[in-house]
């Protein structure tokens, strides 16, 4: 089974803890002669040079990570766009490995499957994660271009989910004002040009998404509009996927079942951890109840005016035209065989 990613891992020694600076430092002053853009939530965004924005803090860690993780056969990478159903995501796929919801009751989703960007290669640590025994389940935000090149050569499974962009939009923006009024117009001119936490959205879905048209053994492209319309069904092509399905008898038991009700939102954002918890992103503490909030397919239209959608709506369709994503009124569709 996977294990528990502890982030107290073994303290780096003077030497490890000096040289991981010295590493960090010079790829700061290398972020430093990246683009500029403008500033999400009023801290400094950089474009990485291949081509998408994040806060400067993290373009430096995503190629601490490019160079300094190596990807085995056996790793499972989940990966997603911000506020696409990530938590829900971790929780499953956590609890599936593990064939139990245990620890759910005592630990965020998000100190079970921390974010290798924000959680585990920051403040100049270069963890050994060697270590861990497989298999090593991995969380992180950063485009398919961007990755490690060892998570594509070594065959390993990556597991991608993907939202409708108007809902992902209104989730982000939700979010960001539970640190700081954030004026949804504005948010929304910046994540229409494309200037948005690991963005542009679309390049990052279809990045994952051709990669799985390429190699679907490698590479699973779920919809959170699926996942939500049939839980049990996607968790189980989910196991099967990693290579640890759900047996007859396990069925008949309802492990998958418990597994669904347990990470259903409703329950998870009823945890006390989850309700008064905190964890560590980056220099932040963060509460944990800053990510869970309605989770509903649609929600966008309590929020955004009609020409807001629109705007959304063809920017989409320009994009994935021709790709065999499909954009419906309610929410994004695959064209699956």
């Amino acid at each position: 089974m996977a294990p528990s990613f502890r982030l107290s891992s073994a303290p780096e020694s003077a030497d490890e803890a000096t040289a991981h600076k010295e590493i960090y430092d010079q790829l700061r002053r290398v972020a430093e002669t990246f683009p500029s853009a403008p500033s999400l939530i009023g801290l400094p965004c950089s474009r990485h040079p291949d081509g998408w924005y994040t806060f400067t803090n993290g373009v430096v860690s995503s190629m601490v990570i490019k160079e300094h993780l190596t990807a085995r056969a056996t790793d499972i990478f989940l990966t997603t766009f911000p506020k696409s159903g990530t938590t829900w995501l971790k929780a499953l796929l956590y609890s599936t490995l593990h064939r139990g919801t245990d620890e759910l009751v005592a630990h965020s989703p998000h100190q079970l499957v921390p974010f290798l960007e924000s959680q585990v290669f920051v403040n100049d640590r270069i963890p050994d994660l060697s270590s861990l025994p497989s298999p090593r389940l991995f969380m992180t935000h950063i485009p398919s271009q961007s990755l490690p090149d060892s998570v594509a050569t070594s065959g390993c499974k990556v597991v991608y989910l993907c939202r409708d962009p108007k809902d992902c939009f209104v989730s982000l923006w939700h979010f960001w004002n539970r640190f700081m009024p954030w004026d949804i117009d504005e948010a929304h001119r910046q994540f229409c040009d494309g200037v948005s936490q690991f963005g542009p959205f679309w390049e990052h879905i279809l990045g994952y998404w051709r990669w799985h048209v390429e190699k679907p053994n490698q590479v699973l492209f779920l919809t959170y509009e699926e996942l939500a319309a049939d839980t049990l069904g996607q968790l189980r092509r989910l196991a099967e996927f990693v290579g640890c399905p759900f047996t007859t008898e396990e069925q008949k038991h309802g492990v998958d079942r418990n597994i669904v009700e347990a990470c259903a939102l409703e329950n998870m954002s009823g945890l006390e951890v989850n309700r008064s918890g905190t964890i560590t992103i980056a220099d932040s503490t963060v509460p944990n109840n800053t990510f869970f909030r309605r989770g509903v397919v649609g929600d966008w239209r309590n929020h955004l005016t009609p020409e807001m959608a629109r705007r959304i709506d063809e920017i989409t369709k320009s994009k994935f035209k021709g790709s065999g994503l499909l954009l419906h009124p309610q929410f994004l569709q695959v064209k699956r065989e």
